[in-house]
């Protein structure tokens, strides 16, 4: 079983590279971690707050939980699980905790992916990435989209905001 690190914007995109990872690493069952990363702060009023991180979990769309359920179900052979978390902090060094507390494998760096910052705090997985030492997997995410019924439910939600 490998563990893969996948970091994330929740846009729907991001998750065009899980088929292909399947066939490359063909007949290893995956777990899959999808990250988005958010800096810590040094003020200690915003640190004793941050006890509510539920709140992160409101700029995920529905339509990237059901692709990510969709997938699961699709690739079940080859897919173990799919975990969204975040990560909090802007150290390497906390950043190779987090990978070592979930036991990741690589990290897979998405090709021509330009990831969106969802919050203020919000920050470019890159640089931790590249620093982090940890195996890095580079997969195109030029693919067709995982459905194309889910983005248009997607593009619709959007518009009703």
């Amino acid at each position: 079983m490998k563990t893969l690190l996948i970091p994330t914007d929740f846009k729907l995109q991001s998750l065009n590279c899980i088929p292909q990872l399947t066939k490359q690493l063909y007949p290893h069952k995956l777990n899959i971690i999808m990250v988005h990363v958010i800096s810590v702060t040094d003020s200690i009023t915003e640190l004793l707050m941050l006890s509510r991180r539920s709140a992160e979990y409101r700029y995920i769309p529905d339509a990237f939980y059901m692709a990510c359920k969709e997938i699961k179900e699709s690739y079940k052979n080859n897919v173990n699980e799919i975990r969204i978390e975040f990560f909090y902090g802007n150290t390497v060094a906390a950043f190779k905790n987090f990978l070592d507390a979930n036991e990741v494998d690589a990290i897979v760096d998405l090709a021509n992916y330009d990831y969106e910052l969802l919050t203020e705090k919000s920050s470019d997985p890159t640089l931790l990435m590249s620093r982090s030492g940890m195996k890095i997997m580079t997969v195109d995410t030029e693919l067709p989209a995982v459905k194309v019924e889910y983005e248009l439910q997607e593009e619709l939600e959007e518009q009703k905001v």
